[in-house]
Formats: structure tokens, C-alpha cells, sequence
């Protein structure tokens, strides 16, 4: 197998500092102090192919999009060119792709979001050359990508055919504004695999009992500090207490006041009491609690709290299992089980993190 590797090595700097993606936000996002997601998402995804696959002839792109992270997981990698400038663009993993296309690869292995995924089907150009995304980004709408970084390596060495599969992307300065229209950007091969996320569904169901339940709990928890997660079945919660919460942020309620509205990671941790408590809701049609939209809610920030996940019985039908992807390993498996999640004003039903 020849496998191409390209790294949008800004992919998902904007989410912990509550940029809610990075496009035109880079030196923002870094003033910030945002950390690079994707380097470590991509060293994970280049250690287990090597691992099942050392034989793997992998063609690179110049650093800081692969070429070294490709070496650090034992690779002697061919690379077939380099960025333009100091900052990375678009338009470099558009000439990595076509350079990879050219030299014959059988898959391009990509690592970034949905944006980095429509500028690799655009240089695709609708060839039948499959696609596979290394989750790295913010929102990651598309069924392109794996499920984690590993699971991107599994699916590379063993998928035996592929499927068509959507790229969807929405425009970011809409999504910081509280408007999600999520647009169909093109449609791509991907490799059949069991461990690739499903395109993102927006519709959840009636969730106003469910509101009113978990309002009635928050308003009895005298101390507690709860991290109010992004999406609709959670704003009807922060609606039911009366306050104007971001609809896709992250926000800290105690003791009937709000803390931060939109809170980055760093004002999460600074303003977390003694007991605190995380809601969140999964993706509807994905099932992800942690790790698609809510970087914010970062290992640190998990680990300091208790988890709450509540959902609609509409939203769980769509939904065989939940899904945590933190970015750290040995949070995910702590993470894994069963647990409850919260459906109506008092009833549960058990589901499964996997």
C-alpha cells in the first residue's frame, strides 16, 4: 500500500480557547495560547499503522504538515514538496494531494476537520482514490473521518473496498454566532470500515421535560458548579433557568448566576469549585460526549468534574452507542462503560461508551 500523509497542523488550535474552530483565526488563536491539536492526533494515527503495517511506503509532505511526524513513527517517508509559506494554507494540502495523486497513492490519509477534508476532496477532483480523516478538528461533521486516531490506522491497512461517503462543512463565523447550516461540499471515497463516524444530525427531538428535570437538579445544587456543554438539548436546559447561555459554548452556572458564558479551557479550570458537574449532550447521529464540538471540556477539565449526559429518546434511537475521543488515551478508557443518560424528566436509559 502507498499511502499519502497530510497534516493541517492548525487543525482545532481555536477549540479549547473557545474559538469554535480555527479559519481565519490562527493569530488569534494563538494569542490565546492555543496549543496544536493535530501533531499529536497525527503521531498517534502514523505509530499504529507502523505498528500493523511497517511495510507501508508513505509518501509525506513537507514539516510542519507530516514529514518529520511520519519519521518520529519509524517511516522513511518520500516527500514530494513542501508548504509555500511560513503559515500553512489551504492551498498546501491541495499541491500535497494532487503531488500524492500523481505519484500513485492508493489512499490519502488526511489529518485536520471538515475543512481540511473539503480541500482534500477538492484536489481529488472526484477520482476514485479513497479518503480517510485523522479527527483533529472542532466540529468534524463529515463521514470521512474515523472514529480516533487509531481507528484511522485500522481502517487504512485492512479496508478491502470502499463507499461514498459526504463531506460536510459549515461556514465558522455562522457556528460562533450560534447558526449551524451545515453544507454538502463534495462526495468522496472513503474505505469501508466499521469505526468511521456518521455524518452529524442536527434534530434531536422534544427535549422540554428533559430541560425542566435537569434546570430542577441545578437549582437545588447548592455549591455546585456545572459546565454547561454546547448544543440544542442542552440550551433548552439553559433556557429552563432563565439564562442567556451560548448556544454552541460552553458555559458555568452556580448558584443561580452565570460564571463565564463561552468559556475557553483556561476560564473552565480557573472557576471550578469543589464540586463541579459537566452536562453534556451526545452528537446526535455520531454519539459523541467528548471529543466533536466541545474541545473546551479538555482531560483536565473531565477530570475535575462529574459527568451528566442527557439526551432526547429521538436523539439515542439514532445512536447503537456513545463515543469519547479526549485526546488522551487512558481518559477514554476510564471513560468507557455504562452509564446513565438522562432522557426525561426523571427517566434513564443505559447506554454504552465505546
Amino acid at each position: 500500500m502507498r499511502i499519502g500523509v497530510v497534516v493541517n497542523p492548525v487543525a482545532g488550535m481555536g477549540g479549547r480557547v473557545g474559538l469554535k474552530g480555527t479559519d481565519g483565526k490562527v493569530d488569534e488563536a494563538r494569542a490565546r495560547g492555543a496549543e496544536p491539536r493535530a501533531p499529536e492526533r497525527a503521531r498517534r494515527a502514523l505509530s499504529r499503522l507502523a505498528d500493523l503495517a511497517p511495510e507501508t511506503t508513505l509518501l509525506a509532505w513537507g514539516d510542519p504538515m507530516g514529514a518529520s511526524l511520519a519519521r518520529e513513527a519509524g517511516f522513511d517517508p518520500d516527500v514530494l514538496g513542501e508548504p509555500a509559506g511560513e503559515e500553512t494554507t489551504a492551498d498546501d494540502t491541495m499541491a500535497a494531494v494532487e503531488a500524492f495523486v500523481e505519484a500513485g497513492v492508493g489512499l490519502v490519509l488526511f489529518v485536520g476537520g471538515d475543512g481540511t477534508a473539503a480541500d482534500v476532496a477538492d484536489a481529488l477532483d472526484g477520482r476514485e482514490i479513497p479518503m480517510l480523516g485523522v479527527p483533529a478538528g472542532v466540529k468534524v461533521y463529515s463521514s470521512v473521518f474515523a472514529v480516533s486516531p487509531e481507528d484511522a490506522a485500522v481502517a487504512a491497512t485492512t479496508f478491502e473496498r470502499t463507499e461514498a461517503r459526504e463531506v460536510m462543512d459549515i461556514d465558522e463565523d455562522d457556528y460562533r454566532s450560534g447558526e449551524v447550516r451545515p453544507e454538502l461540499r463534495a462526495v468522496a471515497h472513503v474505505p469501508v470500515a466499521e469505526d468511521l463516524q456518521s455524518s452529524k444530525q442536527t434534530g434531536g427531538g422534544t427535549v422540554e421535560a428533559l430541560a425542566a428535570g435537569v434546570a430542577d437538579d441545578i437549582r437545588g445544587g447548592d455549591g455546585v458548579t456545572y459546565v454547561l456543554g454546547p448544543g440544542s438539548t442542552v440550551g433548552a436546559v439553559k433556557t429552563e433557568l432563565g439564562i442567556d447561555g451560548s448556544p454552541l459554548g460552553v458555559d458555568l452556572y452556580r448558584d443561580g448566576e452565570v460564571l463565564v458564558r463561552d468559556a475557553t479551557e483556561a476560564e473552565i479550570l480557573a472557576n471550578l469549585g469543589e464540586k463541579n458537574v459537566i452536562v453534556v449532550t451526545p452528537i446526535g447521529g455520531q454519539g459523541f460526549v467528548f471529543g466533536r464540538g466541545n474541545p473546551q471540556l479538555s482531560p483536565d477539565v473531565i477530570r475535575r468534574c462529574d459527568v451528566r449526559v442527557v439526551a432526547s429518546r429521538s436523539k439515542l434511537d439514532t445512536i447503537p452507542v456513545l463515543r469519547v475521543d479526549t485526546d488522551d488515551p487512558d481518559l477514554d478508557e476510564e471513560l468507557h462503560g455504562w452509564t446513565k443518560v438522562r432522557v426525561g424528566r426523571v427517566e434513564r436509559r443505559m447506554m454504552k461508551i465505546v
